[in-house]
């Protein structure tokens, strides 16, 4: 058990996941790190603890009912509660013509980016719903594509704008119990996944050219922000982005 809040972050090992998590535990959070692969969270963990923060590393396919259980129910065992839940696992498919993708790279987007979020948070609600003091948080990791797609992205942005739905659905279901839901849309973080921003993305005319990125050190102090306010007060969709990055007219 510990008296600190206790937040859990999802996609822990590397990019955005792996800074919100650091960043939590440097404001004085116990931060439960997952992720599919061990070896990232542990790592990740490991850099936390060394700079005194609390961290606990434990691997879970977001997409595995079983697995998701199995995570939260550790996360109780271990710290008695949850403060903070961040849905922040995800994965693209291979940016190719719509009639080009395979059912089964749709329904691995599908399974990590919605099914996962939502199992999550169904588990977080359970425990939320209970505990003393009662309520908690649940951030949503959205996207830039939640309002703009890129080309050739169905499956990241049609799970990306579900997310939107159930983030507006957690609010309100959530509301009753003290459980705020918000999201954060961000665009072009600087993590290995946007690497290849810098030599040239897919525009919607069909040019290939660089866009800029933001470091992500601003999205984990943005995640923070949210993180720590009082349960009465909410950031019920918050957008953060590379100023010159193509959104705002996108297309």
């Amino acid at each position: 058990m510990t008296e600190r809040k206790v937040a859990l972050v999802t996609g822990a090992g590397t990019g955005i996941g792996k800074a919100a998590a650091l960043a939590l535990m440097q404001h004085g959070f116990a931060v439960v790190l997952t992720g599919r692969r061990k070896e990232p969270i542990e790592a990740a963990a490991a850099e936390g603890q060394a700079l005194g923060g609390d961290g606990l590393a434990l691997a879970c396919d977001v997409s595995d009912p079983a697995s998701v259980k199995a995570l939260f129910a550790e996360t109780m065992r271990v710290y008695g509660r949850l403060d903070v839940l961040f849905n922040n696992a995800g994965m693209g498919a291979p940016a190719v013509p719509l009639e080009d993708l395979t059912v089964a790279q749709w329904q691995s987007v599908v399974g990590a980016n919605l099914t996962g979020t939502f199992l999550c948070t169904q588990e977080a609600f359970r425990i939320m719903k209970a505990q003393v003091p009662r309520g908690g948080r649940i951030i949503n990791n959205g996207s830039i594509s939640a309002h703009a797609p890129r080309p050739f992205s169905a499956p990241y942005t049609a799970t990306k704008h579900a997310i939107t739905g159930l983030t507006k659905s957690t609010s309100l279901d959530g509301r009753a119990y003290d459980i705020a839901c918000g999201q954060i849309d961000i665009g072009n973080a600087a993590t290995d996944m946007t690497e290849r921003m810098t030599d040239g993305v897919r525009q919607a005319d069909g040019s290939v050219r660089p866009e800029p990125r933001m470091p992500v050190e601003h999205v984990a102090d943005a995640v923070v922000a949210m993180a720590t306010l009082p349960l009465d007060v909410n950031v019920q969709f918050m957008t953060i982005m590379a100023t010159k990055m193509p959104f705002v007219g996108r297309g």
